[in-house]
């Protein structure tokens, strides 16, 4: 989505994603591991179906490189959904986000928590949690182009933003523990 394009330190949340997927990847195909990749944004952008191969590898990594979405919204239940279609057997799935969605997907990550052996990797940039105090700063939203400028030197300002971080935190462990779907945080 629009918003893993945003990174302020060493990489994008969207290298991060890529970083995390390829070892994951490798680590699978040296375990003689099937491996395949769903792509999305508010829609699936991309589905490569799992196999066991290095040349697929790499054609996964080298496409999680190489991917631009053509939407900037987020829609992880459409990504669930067509998983659960698609993969009729259990398996073992990594979803790698940095949840920014607008929509409710937490019917389709029960029912995916189920049939499969979920794992959730919330990617983050620091900037997300706590703004620094740099005075007037013009922000946009990637994912709506909503643009905004926000005074930080303000404590409360400041303050504000890492109180409404802290409960979208504590919304996504509860939505993830009703789940039953381990969630991590993986910091750029």
């Amino acid at each position: 989505s629009g918003s893993s394009d945003f990174g302020t330190l060493s990489m994008t949340k969207r290298e991060k994603m890529a970083e995390i997927a390829s070892t994951l990847a490798f680590s699978a195909t040296m375990n003689n591991d099937k491996v395949g990749a769903v792509l999305f944004s508010d829609k699936i952008e991309k589905y490569v179906p799992p196999k066991k191969d290095r040349r697929h590898m790499l054609r996964i990594v080298r496409d999680m490189l190489d991917f631009t979405p053509q939407r900037r919204g987020t829609d992880i239940g459409v990504a669930l959904d067509f998983l659960n279609k698609v993969m009729k057997r259990r398996c073992t799935c990594f979803l790698l986000s940095d949840f920014y969605d607008s929509g409710d997907f937490g019917k389709s990550l029960i029912f995916a928590g189920r049939k499969h052996d979920l794992v959730a990797l919330h990617v983050y940039d620091k900037l997300a949690r706590e703004l620094p105090d740099v005075g007037l700063l013009a922000v946009e939203d990637a994912e709506t182009g909503h643009e905004m400028t926000i005074d930080t030197s303000l404590k409360i300002v400041r303050e504000s933003h890492l109180r409404h971080w802290t409960e979208r935190q504590h919304r996504l462990r509860g939505l993830f523990r009703t789940a039953n779907v381990n969630l991590f945080n993986q910091r750029v």
